[in-house]
């Protein structure tokens, strides 16, 4: 079965307008896809449609939704409704702001939760269940380093990363023999423009300056590809698997698994009570 088999004929990429997720969309048109571009900027969705279509035989069709909103779901499912969606790939989610929890306002946050983990959550159930049904398909949800241990100024950033890459193992178990794979990316400094612009407003660099020593989204996108069908959870560049080992020398994949195995002996197949 050939990629396009596997997860086509469409794939959905939120937060495409740029970075790993516009890289993203490139890929997976060159592999055989139509690519359902989904951001907050339809002029920024615009540039990646055409220069998809330019670079290959893709379809595209852009979306505009802000993700942290609670109707965000059910709009991306009511414009979905006549595509065939194979693939959902979920990058948006990074934190711009990067203040201590109290000092921001309690919709930041809640914004936060929604766009990371509430918004998420209803998609792969959404779009999970016709991937089953079919038989075929995958989902990838992005997340971060943060995800593994706290830190300030990230408290609740780094709490629905952490909620991303667990759902995303959780669901490894439950969908693989259905034929769904599920795959958690997790994130290191990734030189993408939102980083670059954070730097800048920080006076940690000059306008659009490369950050060194970061992952580019050309090895994330790989990296998670190569790993889809492979293992729950994917170290997406050679920092964050580094770091990983250092904090958990256990590989995830071995950890799921011995999870996943006792959750089966105390609990039953996971349909009992």
């Amino acid at each position: 079965m050939t990629f396009a088999d596997k997860y086509g004929p469409w794939a959905l990429v939120a937060g495409a307008s740029e970075g790993v997720g516009a890289a993203f969309a490139a890929e997976l048109a060159a592999r055989g896809l139509n690519v359902v571009l989904l951001a907050r900027r339809q002029h920024a969705l615009d540039e990646v449609a055409d220069a998809v279509e330019s670079r290959s035989n893709a379809q595209t069709r852009t979306l505009v939704v802000d993700l942290s909103e609670g109707s965000a779901a059910e709009k991306i499912a009511a414009a979905t409704a006549d595509l065939d969606i194979g693939l959902l790939v979920y990058c948006a989610g990074s934190d711009t702001e990067i203040v201590p929890f109290l000092d921001n306002e309690l919709s930041s946050a809640e914004g936060m939760l929604q766009r990371n983990c509430l918004a998420p959550m209803q998609l792969t159930h959404h779009f999970g269940r016709s991937m089953v049904e079919r038989g075929r398909g995958g989902i990838m949800l992005l997340s971060s380093g943060a995800a593994f241990v706290g830190a300030p100024s990230m408290a609740v950033y780094g709490a629905t990363k952490a909620f991303d890459v667990i759902f995303m193992e959780g669901l490894w178990s439950e969908l693989r023999d259905h034929g769904v794979d599920a795959l958690g990316v997790v994130l290191g400094t990734t030189d993408t423009p939102a980083l670059r612009r954070v730097r800048q407003s920080r006076g940690l660099a000059g306008p659009d300056e490369p950050v060194r020593g970061a992952t580019s989204p050309q090895e994330v996108v790989t990296a998670a590809l190569d790993d889809l069908g492979k293992t729950p959870t994917c170290m997406a560049g050679r920092q964050i698997r580094w770091g990983s080992r250092i904090l958990s020398p256990i590989p995830r994949r071995l950890q799921v698994r011995l999870m996943a195995f006792m959750s089966r002996r105390e609990m039953g197949d996971g349909h009992d009570t």
